[in-house]
């Protein structure tokens, strides 16, 4: 009888051991779960990135003459999502289509959260250009040398980025 009494409340220290053990547990599936939702996020933005992107090379690939207007056309946010022409219903000249196709694009990039830019690949000297589409916080273009929220500063990718580049011919 003895061992009995000294026995008394040990079953639920045990218990609470056991729950804090499981609560732990638990604790590392949901951060796994997370990651595991932050990384879907992030290849499902990619791989929409990739097809605005091969939407843009192919535009481009059909409209050769016109590459300066589509730089130039993206330059500017008010000249991006307005087209002069509805290029699917009339004829149009290699820079009104140049125009539509950015308008196009543009708005097909903000419903997704995005944004697009063209511009000539750094460390290249065969004037290549590369198309550059960015989500988040970080913008399509190449950023100054101690500039934070750009795809590219200089030749270097920046790691903390969120953008796609696609070198075009």
């Amino acid at each position: 009888m003895k061992m009995l009494n000294n026995q008394k409340g040990v079953g639920l220290v045990e218990v609470l051991v056991s729950l804090l053990i499981l609560a732990l547990g638990i604790m590392g599936f949901a951060a796994l779960q997370y990651r595991a939702m932050e990384a879907t996020s992030e290849s499902s933005a990619r791989v929409e990135a990739i097809n605005l992107a091969r939407d843009f090379a192919e535009r481009l690939r059909v409209n050769r003459g016109a590459i300066e207007t589509y730089k130039t056309e993206l330059k500017k946010a008010t000249d991006q999502q307005t087209s002069s022409k509805i290029c699917s219903k009339e004829m149009c000249s290699a820079a009104e289509m140049a125009d539509f196709d950015v308008a196009q694009l543009t708005q097909k990039a903000a419903v997704r959260g995005m944004s697009v830019n063209l511009e000539n690949c750094q460390g290249n000297s065969d004037e290549r250009s590369c198309i550059y589409i960015a989500w988040g916080d970080t913008a399509p273009t190449n950023g100054d040398a101690n500039g934070e929220g750009n795809c590219t500063t200089s030749t270097a990718y920046d790691p903390s980025s969120t953008c796609l580049i696609m070198e075009v011919y």
